[in-house]
């Protein structure tokens, strides 16, 4: 008889696993559980295909092969990779019954965790995403693969015609179908690891947020989450940021263009030739940017309006009241979007910008953030940019709640993660998901007791808003969400601070939130 924590055992839909200790009391964890099949050879490009069964126990005390990618900055040493790479990985804290199949009694929230890496990079396994502390609060928390690059998001002509003759419109978001299986995969299974499937939140940061709000704008996703954190994901339709950041998506004819000039490159005449190229061949490029231009240039391959999966520009989604109605906590951090604890700008270069961003508005802009050295340039962007970030994800708030009877919780992450970078990186992209996880004792940085009671504090909100929808409780400074008329409580333009501050902020001051709101509202929608 195995211990009900060292070695449960779980019937799911293709058969039994056994899990093993996560190293945290109380916490059971079940790595590299197959969701779907393996996608190389005729698999290639086409949408997941469910996991072949198998006999016996299958052990999953090791993650799965991370999805084939080219080696990034984010990519652990030593990543296994394969096409073979749909899985999932499960933290529960229940002691599960031995091959116990019905819902647990009182089954528990769900976490479902969506990686970034401007969508070529990430795996499930990537220990900044390790399960169990957030576990230990009483929720199940599920991590994944999906495919990514060329063999996520490919789109060309002949796909899209294969495509049309299954029924399915389009071709190139295979990432995003992965996604949807794997959701699939939880609201069959997970009642079995003691979780609860009508208590669904999926959260992601960067392409994950982006993916995040894809999944929450998807007609085909009805019913597989009850919840949403995007991390780094939601801006104003007008945001020039949309053209570039994790957000970007490529129109279909766009992308199977460039998925015809890619085939070209790789010598293959075909989508057959493509298949059976080697993975390796297919690498070749895979990480190039929109256009081979310099960063922040999107990369070549991510999302695509296929009028299917992707139905609907963001400005059509919000126009017409189109994302699930669900609660939403989203936010940005204090250095990302062109702030930095370091900025590198001359004070000519900072009117330059000014001059090439805003147009008739320069003299405004200018006059709102007045410099006259290089060090108030500094400065003066570095307060520009979290103004403008801050302003954007508000805005989106707002017009979200238009036709949404459901919360959204906006935030501003503040603190710097201690280490070599603590200085020159600051609040920077991504860094608050050891907080939001409550992760720090799976990452190798010189943590400290403050460190601690932020990430207590950021899960608990994480926690709360996974549970009941709402993050407020337990005596935590209270969050206000934002409302349909473009405030948040008393009405004032309010954010959540989370990090080196807890509580409400203002977005920006009143007169440059007046500004950075007209110049949004007066651009061109994506």
């Amino acid at each position: 008889m195995t211990d009900p924590i060292d070695r449960p055992i779980v019937a799911t839909r293709s058969g039994l696993v056994e899990g093993t200790a996560s190293g945290v009391d109380g916490v059971a964890v079940f790595r590299g559980i197959p969701y779907g099949a393996d996608t190389g050879g005729d698999n290639r490009w086409r949408p997941p295909r469910p996991a072949p069964p198998w006999t016996g126990v299958r052990v999953c005390d090791a993650f799965g092969d991370a999805c084939v990618q080219n080696r990034g900055p984010v990519t652990p040493p030593g990543l296994v990779m394969s096409e073979d790479c749909l899985s999932v990985n499960v933290w529960t804290p229940v002691p599960v019954p031995d091959a116990g199949l019905p819902a647990v009694d009182g089954g528990l929230p769900v976490l479902v965790w969506i990686y970034g890496g401007r969508f070529i990079w990430g795996a499930g396994s990537d220990s900044s995403f390790d399960g169990a502390a957030m576990a230990a609060r009483g929720i199940v928390v599920v991590t994944l693969n999906y495919r990514l690059g060329v063999f996520g998001w490919l789109a060309t002509p002949e796909l899209s015609a294969e495509a049309a003759r299954e029924g399915r419109t389009g071709s190139g978001n295979y990432g995003l179908m992965d996604q949807i299986a794997a959701l699939r995969w939880v609201q069959e299974n997970i009642a079995a690891f003691g979780g609860d499937p009508e208590r669904v939140t999926i959260a992601g940061q960067s392409a994950g947020a982006a993916s995040v709000m894809a999944l929450v704008a998807s007609p085909e996703t009805d019913g597989l989450f009850h919840g949403a954190i995007a991390e780094s994901g939601a801006l104003h339709p007008a945001d020039p940021g949309l053209a570039y950041l994790a957000a970007a998506y490529r129109r279909l004819p766009d992308a199977e263009r460039e998925g015809l000039e890619y085939q070209a490159a790789h010598g293959a005449r075909s989508i057959a030739e493509m298949r059976a190229l080697p993975a390796e061949t297919l690498l070749v490029g895979n990480d190039a940017t929109e256009g081979g231009a310099p960063m922040p240039a999107p990369p070549l391959f991510r999302p695509v309006l296929d009028g299917g999966i992707f139905a609907r520009t963001y400005a059509e989604t919000l126009a017409v009241g189109a994302l699930k109605d669900v609660p939403v906590i989203t936010g940005t951090n204090r250095d990302e979007d062109g702030a930095s604890p370091q900025p590198r700008i001359t004070l000519a270069q900072f009117r330059e910008h000014a001059t090439r961003e805003y147009g008739a508005h320069a003299e405004e802009f200018l006059a709102l953030y007045p410099a006259a050295n290089d060090a108030e340039a500094g400065a003066q962007a570095n307060q520009a940019a979290r103004d403008h970030a801050r302003t954007s994800t508000f805005l989106w708030a707002s017009l979200r709640a238009q036709h949404a009877s459901t919360p959204a919780y906006t935030y501003f992450w503040t603190h710097a993660a201690p280490g070599p970078d603590a200085d020159t990186r600051g609040a920077f992209h991504g860094s608050e998901i050891w907080y939001f996880l409550d992760s720090l004792d799976r990452t190798d940085r010189p943590w400290t007791a403050d460190d601690r009671r932020i990430a207590a504090e950021a899960g608990g909100y994480v926690a709360r808003f996974v549970r009941t929808g709402d993050p407020n409780g337990d005596g935590a400074a209270r969050w206000e969400p934002v409302g349909a008329g473009g405030a948040a409580g008393a009405g004032t333009p309010v954010t959540m601070e989370l990090g080196d501050g807890l509580g409400p902020i203002p977005v920006a001051d009143p007169a440059r939130f007046a500004f950075h709101r007209r110049v949004l509202e007066s651009r061109p929608v994506r």
